[in-house]
């Protein structure tokens, strides 16, 4: 790494297929990208649904990377892992087998149709804010409706 990469945060979740297997095989094809390497991965969070609530419980997990992609170009790898696991937008916040979020992108602010960063959701969603806070102190938190049910997993 040189001094053009720069940290980003990302979320990902799953409730379709093997949620496990899909997290896995994600930070696996981002590991792929010479121009990512992960730094840090939060353990697996077991989460109800939100918004859509008729649909099977996810796996969600925050990462923490260093990339030398621009945000934009971020997102389009983000959104090829999500197509390649075959990610389909049928239902607002409905059933997916990956979803993968840019949270934070070092301390860039964008405000675009297609992108927006910070993630203008993340501060209300408990599946995004307790694995990050795991990242930020090392504890593992805990809630009603997201539970953390695998460590060191990956």
């Amino acid at each position: 790494m040189n001094n053009s990469w720069l940290e980003a945060v990302l979320s990902l979740g799953s409730n379709l297929g093997d949620r496990l297997l899909l997290l896995r095989e994600s930070l696996h094809q981002l590991e792929l990208d010479s121009g990512i390497e992960i730094i840090a991965v939060s353990s697996v969070y077991e989460t109800d649904p939100v918004g859509y609530l008729d649909q099977p419980a996810f796996y969600n997990i925050v990462i923490k990377i260093m990339t030398e992609h621009s945000p934009e170009q971020l997102l389009t790898i983000c959104q090829k892992i999500e197509k390649k696991f075959h990610r389909e937008r049928k239902v607002r916040w409905g059933p997916r087998t990956i979803d993968i979020d840019i949270l934070t992108y070092d301390d860039i602010s964008i405000d675009k149709p297609d992108l927006t960063i910070p993630h203008p959701r993340m501060n209300e969603r408990e599946f995004v804010m307790l694995p990050l806070q795991e990242l930020i102190t090392g504890q593992v938190q805990v809630s009603a409706a997201v539970r953390p049910i695998f460590s060191n997993w990956y």
